[in-house]
């Protein structure tokens, strides 16, 4: 079986042969690599032959991605708190709101 999924940044991946999961971080099409990061944290880096020749299968994103990066900041994932960006009522002068 080889793999029909092509490489795409910021896609999940399974290696169904050696069941590892990996998030494909950077394609370089001059330089013929496929640079991966492996669920574990680890950095790889696959050839266009090797990744077409590998039984590699689209996932959707781990549910437990961040877990190597025990130091990763809430900030970092992407995510946005909306209550961190409301202003403070004490701060607000009602008389600019009114007629």
């Amino acid at each position: 079986m080889s793999t029909v999924a092509d490489p795409i940044v910021g896609n999940w991946y399974k290696d169904l042969e050696n069941n590892l999961t990996f998030k494909v971080i950077n394609i370089e099409e001059g330089e013929d690599s496929i640079e991966v990061q492996y669920l574990d944290g680890d950095i790889g880096e696959y050839d266009h032959e090797s990744w077409y020749n590998s039984t590699f299968d689209f996932i959707e994103e781990p549910e437990d991605w961040s877990a190597p990066f025990d130091d990763i900041e809430g900030d970092d994932l992407g995510y946005t708190d909306t209550d961190e960006h409301r202003r403070n009522p004490e701060d607000i002068d009602f008389e600019d709101y009114l007629d």
